[in-house]
C-alpha cells in the first residue's frame, strides 16, 4: 500500500465525498458540452443508425448536369466532404468522451484515474470534467 501525502489523502476524501452540487454541475457542464458536440455534428453529419455513437458525415448528392462547370462544382463538393472528415472525427472522439464521463456519473464511479485509480483533482474536473486520468499521468 503507497502512502499518499496530506494533499492526496484530503483530495481524495474531497473525491469520495464529492458534495453532490458540485457533482451535478458537473454533470450539467458535461450535457451542455454533450449538446453542443450534437448540434456542431448535425450541421455537415447524421448519426449512423446502426453502430451507437456513430456519425457519418453526409456524401455531396450530385445531379448530373453536364459540363465543366458542373465538374468544378462536383469537385468542390467532394474536396469539402474530404475536409470534413477529420473534423467528425475529432468531434465524435470528444463526444464519445463526454458519454463516458457521463456513464461514470451514473454509475458513481466518476472522477477515478483510469491508470493510477487515484482520484482526479475536483480542480481538474471543473476545468476538464471529462478527464479520464489525473494530471500526474496525463504527462
Amino acid at each position: 500500500m503507497t502512502t499518499l501525502n496530506r494533499a492526496e489523502l484530503f483530495n481524495g476524501l474531497k473525491i469520495k465525498n464529492m458534495n453532490k452540487k458540485i457533482l451535478q454541475e458537473l454533470e450539467n457542464k458535461l450535457e451542455k458540452e454533450k449538446e453542443n458536440l450534437e448540434k456542431e455534428l448535425q450541421n455537415f453529419a447524421k448519426k449512423d443508425p446502426k453502430l451507437k455513437g456513430d456519425w457519418d458525415t453526409k456524401y455531396p448528392k450530385f445531379d448530373g448536369g453536364v459540363g465543366g462547370q458542373r465538374l468544378e462544382e462536383a469537385a468542390d463538393e467532394v474536396e469539402e466532404y474530404v475536409t470534413l472528415l477529420p473534423i467528425e472525427a475529432g468531434l465524435e472522439l470528444k463526444l464519445q468522451t463526454v458519454n463516458l464521463a457521463l456513464e461514470k456519473i451514473k454509475k458513481g464511479k466518476y472522477g477515478k484515474c483510469e491508470k493510477c485509480k487515484k482520484p482526479i483533482s475536483i480542480e481538474r474536473l471543473k476545468i476538464f470534467p471529462e478527464a479520464r486520468t489525473c494530471k500526474k499521468c496525463k504527462k
